[in-house]
């Protein structure tokens, strides 16, 4: 009897303890992203600057990216700091999604490609009168992160237009006893 207990048991953890590897295997692709990357201001008046933390989460199940960008002030506006947060995570039939908000109160939902090695597509769904959204990453041999952020008008699902163009560099963080008083 306590074999068909223990038999019994195992039977409902097992599928549990395979799921991360599953969940961990469809965000490999993704793996290019994680880390830390800075963008740094090239010294143009109002450009920002800004960090973004790719970090994996909930046991391998999802990937979270922490952002933010600081806009300087500028003669006709005051500084002013955007903060996003996006969790990826693949669908249990397959599949990459993103859901992304921000300090602004937007909110959107992305299905994820992964065209070809180093190179990330995050395309919202084509709503009627909505805008529609494109985010990308592509990591270049030089280790630079190239970002954009295009928008398509309501209207016209597919003329995507540039609204933001980024590039960025992986950072290493150093370790408390690397850090000086």
């Amino acid at each position: 009897m306590r074999t068909l207990i223990a038999i019994a048991a195992l039977l409902l953890v097992l599928p549990t303890m395979t799921a991360p590897a599953a969940a961990s295997s469809e965000l490999e692709p993704l793996g290019f992203l994680l880390g830390k990357w800075v963008s740094p201001s090239t010294g143009q008046p109002g450009e920002p600057t800004g960090m973004a933390e790719f970090s994996r989460g909930l046991q391998d199940r999802v990937m979270l990216r922490n952002n933010y960008a600081d806009y300087p002030a500028t003669a006709g506006r005051p500084g002013v700091r955007h903060e996003d947060l996006m969790v990826i995570y693949a669908l249990p039939s397959g599949g990459l999604r993103a859901d992304y908000y921000d300090s602004e109160g937007h909110a959107i939902r992305y299905a994820v490609q992964v065209p070809e090695p180093s190179h990330a597509i995050f395309l919202s769904e084509p709503a009627t009168g909505e805008p529609r959204f494109r985010l990308s990453y592509r990591l270049q041999p030089t280790g630079v992160l190239e970002g954009a952020f295009e928008i398509a008008p309501a209207g016209e699902p597919e003329a995507f237009k540039p609204y933001l163009a980024w590039e960025s560099r992986k950072t290493k963080d150093r370790a408390p006893s690397e850090v000086g008083p």
